[in-house]
């Protein structure tokens, strides 16, 4: 194994951080314009800012006629499922539940993983993500406060959930044979198309009176170019290296960043709650982890 075997584990961390922020970028486009039609902005924008890195890298590149199913299939889980369930799931259930039921994404991935990709994953790994999911929990339920929840807004945020998983399985195919930048730049293209029946159907109405201001359309620029193009990027070249069950165990890391970018940029507290939460979920990756890192360096 190369020397630099830590980087696809310090990309796939930093594209955590940047979808751990995008929370608040969303929030603030999502007064202006409704969950779809910003994620279909995001994709107008990543497409061609990731066409522009493709060119000046002077790489090119086609796409085999028999991979094409698979491509589309990619594109069909994430973003275009992924989003909806996420979307749509937010507006019929609190954001607490909404939190704790997409953070079950590397809960379930090592099934899904073993299963259709034969990855294996030792049993200090799986404590690991079970510390680091009841650190999610302990940040986000208050054990105080009686939680109600729509049953189709639990069906839509798991729709979220294993649209995730499964989009990671069909992605580590993928990157058998394609780079992450190609994989990205395809898989948003075609995220344009699947998205427009539901911005124009459901969504359209208001588009006539927008108000087009710095104040949602540079967070959404944002968005664009690092939350929709160099964060997947980035959590693809993880794929391809660690595997999509060691990839996917990162996810409980956007809880803490978002806690930790809300108490700097929102001025929300930062319970001691919060504050264990945090390091049960930073103990919980390293344990799912630690291993990993050990038999790549030993490689």
């Amino acid at each position: 194994m190369k020397p630099h075997s830590l980087a696809p584990h310090l990309f796939t961390l930093f594209a955590m951080l940047i979808w751990g922020i995008s929370y608040i970028w969303s929030k603030q486009v999502f007064v202006f314009i409704q969950p779809a039609t910003t994620v279909w902005f995001r994709l107008i924008i990543s497409v061609p800012f990731l066409a522009i890195i493709i060119k000046l890298r002077g790489k090119s590149f086609h796409f085999q006629k028999a991979h094409w199913p698979l491509l589309f299939g990619v594109s069909f889980f994430n973003p275009f499922l992924y989003f909806i369930g996420e979307s749509y799931g937010l507006d019929l259930v609190s954001p607490t539940i909404s939190a704790v039921i997409v953070a079950t994404i590397p809960v379930f991935t090592p099934i899904f993983a073993f299963t259709f990709l034969g990855e294996r994953i030792k049993a200090i790994n799986i404590l690991g993500l079970f510390i680091s999911f009841v650190g999610v929990l302990i940040m986000l339920i208050d054990l105080d406060s009686g939680i109600t929840a729509s049953l189709k807004g639990i069906m839509f945020l798991f729709l979220a959930v294993f649209s995730a998983i499964i989009y990671g399985v069909l992605l580590k195919k993928l990157t058998k044979n394609y780079g992450p930048i190609q994989i990205v730049f395809i898989q948003n293209l075609i995220g344009i198309f699947y998205f427009i029946p539901v911005v124009f159907g459901l969504e359209h109405a208001g588009f006539d009176t927008l108000d087009f201001n710095a104040s949602w359309l540079v967070p959404l620029v944002l968005l664009g170019v690092f939350a929709s193009s160099l964060a997947f990027v980035m959590f693809t070249y993880g794929v391809e290296k660690l595997g999509i069950a060691y990839a996917n165990s990162y996810t409980n890391t956007i809880t803490v960043f978002t806690a930790f970018f809300s108490f700097i940029l929102w001025g929300e507290s930062l319970t001691f709650d919060k504050v264990l939460g945090i390091l049960l979920v930073i103990a919980g990756v390293f344990l799912s982890q630690r291993f990993r890192i050990k038999i790549e360096k030993s490689l």
